[in-house]
């Protein structure tokens, strides 16, 4: 149905009249639904279920959208692969958890489509005069596909000059899925803990599946590519590996449950996966949590270091772990109590503070893998605090 329908509904038949009045042919749609993919089963909060089923969702997401050593054709509809030969630049529009998705994609596309990205707030965009060029894809993301601020920017953005509009969803029956011009589900099922889990994880692998089909359509980084479809069919187990890191987080979760404030640092392609950590950590168990990319720790938040700061970094195997020795090195001057995701223990040369040892995966991958110990470090610090975790501020 869309906005304004009315249904009359009888034993006989279904009729839907527009906004006008007028008897409307709408398609049907049939929905597949799981009574138990509602249910919380065995688990505390739905939250919790829906961390531990990202491995299965990433499979869904995957599935029947690669093959070989590439990602197949066409995966975002008809056309699009033939679309994707004319974009020369991308712009994304999302909210929230959705937008720290899309700032991990950005350099994803750089990196392996060689395609300049330009990210906005979808609550900004169309206050800001963008500049739009005609072979320009807008993305538009959105777990629901009902993101007002999101929806707002892709009618707005239908009506300019961009190429094309495409959408990345969990909801086939949404505004969002109807109205882009392409279309990606994450089939990631039903999310009904309002703190977005395993919708952020698979709207990441979907937007990996974005930038391959943008590299295929060009022609570019071919062995690359092969090397990515690879990693990601192995994700799913490196995501199960990860998970059984709960019992070491929640170790040391209470010593974090007792402050009121939280730090958190990345470099790279990891600052959005700290913004995205500081946010479910504020979401849900409402202490102040910022993120901040770690060689800006001097320009102002080092000020806020001390005994009271938790300082949660992420620090995976790569040149930046290294960078980030020095940022870690002023946290432990100052007496702040560190907590590191890693697996380059002996480049830190940590000798305080918490190290969780983290699986190795494609390091291009690791954003998706280094998001769920975060997801779990919310979820149990806001356990210790008591507060509404599948319905946080109401």
């Amino acid at each position: 149905m869309e906005d304004g329908d009315v249904a009359k509904i009888s034993p006989q038949q279904v009729e839907i009249y527009d906004d006008q009045d007028n008897l409307a042919n709408r398609e049907e749609m049939f929905m597949d639904v799981n009574a138990e993919a509602s249910t919380k089963g065995n688990f505390r909060h739905y939250m919790e279920k829906e961390i531990f089923e990202q491995p299965n969702a990433i499979l869904n997401t995957l599935d029947g959208r690669i093959g070989g050593d590439d990602v197949l054709n066409n995966i975002f509809g008809e056309g699009s692969s033939d679309v994707f030969e004319k974009v020369k630049r991308v712009q994304i529009v999302a909210c929230g958890t959705a937008l720290h998705a899309g700032r991990v994609a950005a350099n994803w596309f750089s990196a392996i489509s060689g395609l300049p990205t330009q990210m906005d707030y979808a609550s900004e965009y169309r206050y800001k005069n963008p500049y739009i060029d005609e072979d320009t894809l807008l993305i538009a993301i959105s777990q629901s596909g009902e993101t007002a601020d999101t929806l707002a920017a892709l009618r707005y953005a239908k009506e300019k000059d961009y190429l094309a509009t495409l959408g990345i969803c969990n909801t086939p029956t949404s505004s969002l899925a109807r109205e882009a011009d392409y279309l990606l589900l994450t089939n990631a099922g039903p999310e009904v803990g309002v703190a977005s889990t395993k919708c952020f994880t698979t709207q990441l692998v979907a937007l990996m599946l974005l930038t391959l089909s943008l590299a295929k359509a060009s022609g570019k980084n071919p062995r690359l590519r092969g090397r990515i479809i690879e990693a990601l069919r192995t994700l799913p187990e490196k995501i199960s590996e990860a998970l059984l890191l709960k019992d070491e987080i929640i170790s040391f979760a209470p010593e974090i449950a007792n402050k009121n404030n939280a730090l958190f640092l990345g470099r790279g392609i990891f600052y959005p996966i700290a913004k995205e950590g500081a946010l479910k950590l504020k979401e849900i168990s409402y202490i102040h949590a910022e993120a901040y990319p770690a060689g800006e720790l001097k320009h102002g938040p080092l000020a806020l270091i001390d005994e009271e700061m938790p300082v949660i970094a992420i620090a995976p195997e790569h040149e930046l772990a290294e960078k980030l020795v020095s940022n870690l090195e002023e946290v432990k001057a100052r007496g702040g109590a560190l907590y590191v995701f890693g697996n380059a223990k002996e480049k830190l040369e940590l000798s305080t503070g918490n190290y969780v040892n983290m699986p190795e995966c494609d390091f291009l991958l690791t954003p998706i893998l280094y998001s769920i110990p975060l997801q779990i470090l919310s979820y149990e610090v806001a356990l210790l605090r008591g507060t509404d975790i599948d319905h946080p501020g109401v």
